[in-house]
């Protein structure tokens, strides 16, 4: 093959390349549905498990359906100030993220409700089956968020950008951002605040009251704890990481318009386009990774974690050669040169910086080290040193990720710039696929251990539901780590972004930009 050839196939691969990253997220909603048939030909178990598990449905929907009328209401105020103020197009992106935020949280839960009561009966051939099950049943909830998020937003940017230009449609993007942040916060705080109360009543009523054990069939408040355990940890979660995902991708997209121009003076379209080959790769990545959990064997958490590992090796790999066919001669970002290796570098950054977060939450929240062994020992003296210990590993915890997140921005800057730590953000993010698979895995393991106990399984049924939900604990806590770092790396790219407008508009202006402090004291 020919120089020519070879560059003529380069530049008809970018031009593509939006389209591609589409295609991508829709083989991760093919699989996600595959994933939902096989959950559906299941055995559920006998008629006393399907009827607890129908009960955990009913209140699931019931929760649902009462938090989509909040939502709905106040979305539809929103989109009538934000078409008067602003303009349709970022209206109609408010209604767009919002609508897959919701589509990707509930459709989630509804399979994790779904999932726990097959759990609960693959647990009664051992404990892969029962892990396979409850895996699966995640994964569906993490495709579901990277696929909608990717497709919503590319195919948003596709249309507005051809009928409206570039930067109306980036304009009109930070509209589908708006959209998704709110249902975050009604799934996020509303969830959380759900699942604490009816966490704690049942234990109130149940423990402390009526000395019954966990998920004791006759504490009445059983039902509503393992509800709450779906609406928190499952629907909560993904709306949480879309909107994340959501914002970091807009964020790279505006950071790439504003900073990385051609020659010409106009954004350079591979630095555009390439956010969304990020994502796209990285949910065919995920698809790999949970292919791997399902034909693996062995330590449950050790499984796990070697799926993301997979994941993160399969994305690493593909991202090489698709940054040289994107940079061949690497970039010009806000007036500075940014090399092919350096580009592709803080893509690894952002890899490296989930996994790190992955490890030292897992260290400090797992069973098997000496985190949670020293708080288990502190209470064997009372309450009050199981507070104390707590309260100071807790503390201890966030020291490591707030390091290591700085190391992050720093060596991402120093290899591309502020499109770099966009670049990362998005890397890093785009592994949400198999890490909130991880995160869902955690409700559907305790539902089934609360279906076990409540129709009379034997006690060696609970027992290896006990070990995956010890499992799915450590999961649940080392993916809010994980959201918590990316939406601070987020965080940080929107403030670049922010700065970078400023820039442009005193320039506009003709007039000397004014120095900036972000501080607390004075926002």
């Amino acid at each position: 093959m020919t120089i020519f050839q070879q560059l003529t196939m380069a530049n008809l691969f970018l031009e593509q390349a939006l389209p591609l990253s589409l295609v991508a997220g829709l083989i991760g909603l093919v699989a996600a549905w595959g994933l939902i048939q096989w959950i559906r030909s299941q055995p559920d178990g006998n008629d006393r498990m399907r009827e607890v598990a129908a009960a955990i449905q009913e209140g699931a929907a019931a929760y649902l359906n009462r938090q989509l009328q909040a939502v709905s209401g106040i979305a539809l105020l929103l989109f009538v100030a934000i078409c008067y103020f602003k303009n349709l197009p970022t209206g109609i992106g408010f209604l767009v993220g919002a609508a897959c935020s919701l589509i990707a949280g509930f459709a989630g839960m509804r399979i994790a409700v779904m999932a726990n009561v097959r759990t609960a009966q693959a647990a009664t051939l051992g404990r892969t089956p029962a892990l396979r099950n409850a895996f699966n049943g995640g994964a569906v909830t993490g495709l579901l968020v990277v696929a909608l998020a990717l497709l919503s937003i590319g195919a948003f940017y596709l249309v507005a950008s051809k009928y409206l230009g570039l930067r109306a449609a980036i304009d009109s993007l930070t509209g589908l951002a708006l959209g998704a942040s709110l249902v975050s916060v009604f799934a996020r705080l509303g969830g959380g605040i759900y699942t604490k109360a009816a966490d704690v009543g049942a234990d109130l009523v149940g423990k402390i009251e009526s000395k019954l054990e966990e998920d004791d069939p006759r504490n009445p408040a059983t039902i509503a704890d393992n509800v709450g355990d779906n609406v928190g940890d499952c629907a909560g979660m993904a709306a949480d990481v879309f909107e994340t995902y959501a914002v970091s991708l807009i964020g790279c997209v505006l950071v790439a318009y504003l900073t990385v121009l051609g020659g010409d003076g106009k954004p350079e379209p591979a630095a555009l386009t390439y956010p969304f080959i990020v994502g796209g790769v990285s949910i065919l990545s995920a698809i790999l990774g949970i292919l791997t959990v399902n034909f693996g064997k062995g330590n449950p958490t050790r499984l796990l974690s070697l799926g993301v590992l997979v994941s993160a090796l399969a994305s690493a790999a593909a991202l090489w050669p698709l940054t040289q066919i994107f940079f061949p001669n690497g970039l010009c970002h806000d007036g500075q040169i940014a090399s092919t290796i350096g580009i592709y570098l803080a893509s690894l950054v952002g890899l490296l910086m989930t996994f790190v977060v992955l490890l030292i939450t897992n260290y400090y929240t797992s069973t098997h080290y000496s985190p949670v062994r020293n708080i288990a020992k502190a209470s064997e003296t009372g309450h009050a040193t199981n507070i104390i210990a707590g309260l100071a590993i807790g503390s201890h915890a966030t020291a490591l990720p707030v390091g290591f997140i700085g190391i992050a921005i720093l060596l991402s800057y120093h290899f591309a710039g502020l499109y770099g730590i966009a670049i990362a953000v998005m890397a890093m993010l785009s592994m949400a696929g198999i890490v909130i698979s991880l995160d869902a895995f955690g409700p559907i393991t305790d539902n089934a251990g609360g279906i076990a106990v409540m129709s009379g399984m034997p006690k060696s049924i609970r027992e290896r539901t006990d070990e995956l939900d010890a499992v799915g604990n450590t999961m649940k806590a080392v993916t809010k780590g994980y959201a918590i770092a990316s939406a601070g790396l987020a965080s940080l790219v929107l403030f670049g972004t922010y700065v970078q407008e400023l820039k442009v508009h005193f320039a506009a202006l003709g007039t000397a930009m004014p120095s900036l402090e972000f501080s607390l004291t004075e926002p």
